[in-house]
């Protein structure tokens, strides 16, 4: 069995046949305030995403991996999972995770997904940290990686304006002390 498979989940590279999931994903003006996006993306800047994805994370310092669901019944892509931010002299990247459909959420898929990139991102990248900014009233996404140890380490106030107004965000750290 493959690090990056687990009981009900895969995460993969991305491949040019996700270019229709990408788009519609990231021009989802529902979640731009999770990933702080303003302007739609083109289809084209999405395709040679996909075309550089193959490279390296130490030189791309990013890396993107699609959650295929992969258990009984039909198999289907059902979101993605990304480090961000990598810095390879201290040893930590952001983590962000994207279950698209409220079908396949809570399900334990976001959960099983982190759990598998938590470990590759230990065991396979070596590294010292991970960390996350979550928005101060998305409980659920604080249960995810607090059931994982991540620990609230700071809160920056009023950071995000959105529609209903200013939001604050947590940073949550993951640290690895046997590296």
């Amino acid at each position: 069995m493959s690090i990056l498979t687990g009981n009900n989940i895969t995460l993969r590279a991305l491949e040019p046949s996700d270019v229709d999931l990408l788009y519609r994903w990231e021009n989802n003006s529902n979640i731009w305030s999770v990933s702080n996006t303003i302007v739609p993306f083109s289809r084209f800047v999405l395709e040679k995403y996909i075309a550089d994805s193959h490279i390296d994370i130490f030189q791309a310092k990013q890396l993107r991996l699609m959650i295929d669901y992969t258990g009984p019944g039909d198999p289907d892509t059902i979101g993605a999972i990304d480090l961000y931010d990598f810095e390879p002299m201290h040893k930590r990247a952001g983590i962000g995770i994207l279950i698209n459909e409220f079908k396949h959420r809570n399900r334990g898929f976001a959960s099983e997904a982190l759990e598998l990139l938590i470990n590759y991102s230990f065991t396979i990248l070596q590294l010292h940290q991970l960390f996350c900014y979550i928005d101060c009233d998305n409980k659920i996404s604080i249960r995810l990686f607090e059931k994982f140890s991540f620990k609230i380490t700071g809160e920056k106030k009023d950071w995000n304006k959105t529609q209903e107004g200013w939001k604050s965000e947590f940073m949550l750290q993951l640290i690895n002390y046997n590296s």
